[in-house]
């Protein structure tokens, strides 16, 4: 008996799913004399907890009845008040727990308030499918890394796209709905570039009463076209990560400018001794933001020459001598400003900053990391902080690949068309085994099917 109002309160947890992150999903029932009283869920995020539902709807019933939670109900003072104060004021006289929360707070303290004031606790009744119905919560919980859901469309040999980058529609119109209710349950969904580029995708959950998800988009050069449907949803879910060289300080380029309009020959020729001298002052307080030159031996030289108090003291001989001499360590630094603007690229640089301004009008939100070539490891660490607590990998090919060499793939569902492309984007690339047992095991698999189609589901238990 108590695993059918168990398997009830399983049911109604689900109907949280896609509201409630980054709470578990929880669902309760309240029973008297084998009869339920009261049901409920944690509908929202904020909102009340599945116990203040059921305990509610029983009213003044729930004296003396048993109570079935999905998950050990909280003890600690949150977004709302401990579900343990109601559950005892309300004189329930069992508590029926399907698993212990794992989250420090509360991990086996609500079992022990309950116990404390003589309410009868059974735990473990159905708790393989409570923790499978809490995997997203218990992962980001334990370790604040989303839970990363592999979700890709293939022909039946194996290829997201054709040469020509075409990939609409791979798998029929039932397969697809069910891409769209995995956008729902999933906080982010993730693709790279190289998709966002070749599809432009809206990366939205078409789902009725839906909630769209955090769109990410891993673009370390920041090419993400500023005419893309990812960054005009204006809802502020929209994230790119890129690369901290793309964090440009963009006072360094409106120096550099002044530099080369100061080291511009018409500049330099067409004025008297004494201008020219100051206007090589000006050019060393600007070249000192620039250790490359600054620490030069021309460039302490140059400086040497230019102590502006002793100009207006000097004759013409003696202007035109510092003149030839000053004349020969600018050529020189000169170079080395060439140099520079080659090493930095201003303009590249320019683009990129005016490009960062225009996304952040959009309210586009930003991750930064090290380098270019980022681990799926580090990328799950920021959207973490974020309170993200699991991801819908989409693509393309080089981010699933690298995510599977990672060993970061926690679970996932492979949709599979009877067609054959021959050539085309394989869903894989980027390794390479030489044995067959070398190979990736996809783990604990269901298989679905829609129509013609079929999915691969699995997890990934780690």
């Amino acid at each position: 008996m108590d695993q059918k109002y168990m398997n009830l309160a399983l049911n109604l947890a689900l109907k949280g799913e896609g509201h409630v992150s980054p709470n578990p999903l929880v669902g309760a029932v309240v029973v008297k004399n084998n009869k339920i009283i009261g049901k409920g869920y944690h509908k929202i995020f904020g909102g009340p907890h599945a116990e203040v539902y059921a305990l509610d709807q029983a009213g003044e019933d729930a004296k003396g009845a048993t109570i079935y939670v999905t998950l050990e109900p909280c003890s600690h003072q949150g977004k709302t008040p401990p579900c343990v104060n109601k559950i005892k004021k309300m004189g329930i006289k069992k508590c029926v727990i399907g698993t212990l929360d794992p989250n420090p707070l509360v991990s086996g303290k609500g079992k022990k308030i309950l116990e404390d004031a003589g309410i009868e606790v059974v735990v473990g009744v159905l708790e393989k499918e409570a923790k499978n119905l809490n995997k997203v919560f218990f992962k980001y919980i334990q370790t604040k890394k989303p839970y990363l859901f592999l979700k890709c469309a293939i022909t039946l040999d194996g290829k997201i796209a054709t040469n020509s980058k075409d990939s609409k529609w791979i798998t029929n119109e039932l397969a697809r709905e069910k891409v769209q209710r995995l956008r729902n349950k999933y906080s982010g969904i993730m693709v790279g570039i190289n998709t966002l580029i070749n599809d432009n995708p809206r990366l939205t959950a078409r789902v009725e009463n839906g909630i769209n998800p955090f769109r990410i988009v891993i673009d370390p050069y920041l090419k993400t076209p500023l005419n893309s449907n990812f960054i005009n949803m204006d809802d502020g879910k929209s994230i790119i990560v890129t690369s901290k060289n793309n964090i440009i300080d963009y006072k360094k380029i409106e120096i550099f400018d002044k530099i080369r309009d100061l080291t511009h020959p018409d500049t330099i020729e067409e004025i008297n001794h004494i201008k020219k001298l100051e206007k090589n002052s000006k050019l060393c307080k600007l070249l000192a933001d620039f250790e490359e030159i600054n620490q030069s031996k021309e460039f302490k030289n140059i400086k040497k020459l230019n102590t502006l108090e002793r100009l207006h003291g000097l004759n013409n001989d003696e202007l035109s001598k510092l003149v030839d001499e000053e004349k020969y360590y600018r050529l020189q630094i000169i170079r080395k400003i060439d140099l520079l603007e080659k090493k930095f690229n201003f303009n590249k640089l320019k683009n990129i900053h005016s490009k960062t301004e225009e996304l952040k009008k959009k309210n586009i939100k930003f991750i930064y990391l090290d380098g270019y070539d980022f681990s799926v490891d580090e990328i799950l660490d920021e959207i973490g902080k974020l309170n993200i607590d699991s991801v819908l990998l989409e693509g393309g090919s080089f981010l699933i690949s690298k995510a599977f060499s990672e060993n970061r793939i926690d679970g996932g569902e492979i949709f599979i068309a009877p067609k054959i492309l021959g050539g085309g984007l394989p869903f894989i690339d980027g390794f390479n085994f030489k044995t067959i047992k070398e190979g990736f095991n996809l783990e604990n698999v269901k298989y679905n099917i829609f129509q013609d189609n079929i999915s691969v589901e699995f997890d990934q238990k780690k």
